[in-house]
């Protein structure tokens, strides 16, 4: 079904031919819709977006199912995404990779800034520095000092190119000015899973997946990456605190739709996220998780695509100046 636009609207009414389609979002939705989620279940994104889910789906009045397609650092579910039909039963949330894969991805089969309609912002969440239980150092300080000085025994896992995890860690490494052998993933889960188990040394991964597991001990946190402690973990100091001055990232997440669809289905959509994120359980749960919902204004259709576009120009020179692209 084409765009319809504001100026076309009227005309079509009045002719007749903006029936079907309207009557089309009045009724949706009819059925189940499904949240497409780039990454491996268990993840922080895939948390928020399941979070999310339930929230929306109670408003809306119908299940919001996940699906998890991972894999090429999140491009798989934003393609199958921006390729499927624009009727509002399929949606996707991503993170921060949604402004880097422009630059990270030279060629890719879909129009990674154009194959969309946002919907609205979700949250933005902290990172932080976090490493398996029993390395031999107790602050960042002392974590510098040892990767400085023992860099080829030490690796740093993330999610696979692009992901948030991998992000934050290219920054890790410019701040010490030390290159560490990485290991990818297909998803931060699994990766979190061998760092409790201690076969990975470090990682830089959102409060969404880290909070859990450091409360109870399995991993060693060092730092969150925002520029004030978060409430969650009133122990672990920021990296500013801690000695890493300017070390300050945060990951958020979207809701997206493929281009296309019913600028009625999206207004619905962005209004039933607002909703959501009024939600008193999702509310309380992303706060155990360190996190909370952006504010009201940012979960709008216009203020997602401004903000996004922003950080799409912020990651650009970052990435161009490390050389390190996915393809």
């Amino acid at each position: 079904m084409p765009r319809l636009t504001r100026r076309q609207l009227p005309a079509l009414v009045a002719a007749g031919l903006a029936a079907p389609a309207l009557a089309s979002a009045q009724a949706y939705p009819s059925r189940p819709i499904t949240i497409i989620v780039p990454f491996a279940a268990g993840g922080p994104t895939d948390t928020v977006a399941r979070l999310l889910g339930e929230a929306m789906g109670r408003d809306l009045g119908q299940s919001v199912v996940v699906e998890n397609v991972g894999g090429a650092g999140g491009t798989l579910g934003a393609q199958r995404t921006a390729q499927a039909r624009p009727d509002g039963y399929t949606l996707l949330v991503h993170h921060i990779g949604m402004s880097t894969i422009p630059t990270l991805y030279r060629r890719l089969a879909y129009d990674p800034i154009n194959g969309f309609e946002t919907v609205g912002m979700i949250t933005e969440v902290p990172m932080t520095i976090v490493a398996k239980r029993n390395i031999a150092a107790n602050n960042l300080a002392e974590l510098v000092a040892l990767v400085r000085r023992e860099r080829d025994k030490i690796n740093l896992a993330n999610a696979g190119v692009g992901a948030a995890s991998h992000l934050c860690g290219l920054l890790f490494q410019q701040a010490m000015n030390v290159p560490l052998t990485t290991v990818p993933y297909r998803g931060t889960g699994p990766a979190m899973n061998d760092l409790v188990a201690g076969t990975v040394d470090l990682m830089c991964d959102q409060t969404t997946n880290t909070t859990e597991h450091i409360r109870a001990g399995t991993i060693k946190a060092f730092a969150v990456t925002t520029n004030s402690r978060v409430a969650s973990l009133p122990d672990v100091p920021t990296a500013i605190e801690a000695g890493m001055p300017g070390f300050e990232v945060s990951v958020w997440h979207g809701l997206y739709a493929p281009r296309g669809t019913n600028p009625e289905l999206v207004t619905r959509l962005s209004r039933s996220l607002q909703v959501a994120l009024r939600d008193p359980g999702l509310i309380r749960r992303f706060a155990d998780l360190g996190t909370e919902p952006v504010p009201q204004e940012k979960a709008t259709p216009a203020a997602h695509r401004a903000f996004w576009t922003a950080d799409v120009a912020r990651w650009r020179p970052v990435i161009q100046a490390a050389g390190q692209f996915a393809d």
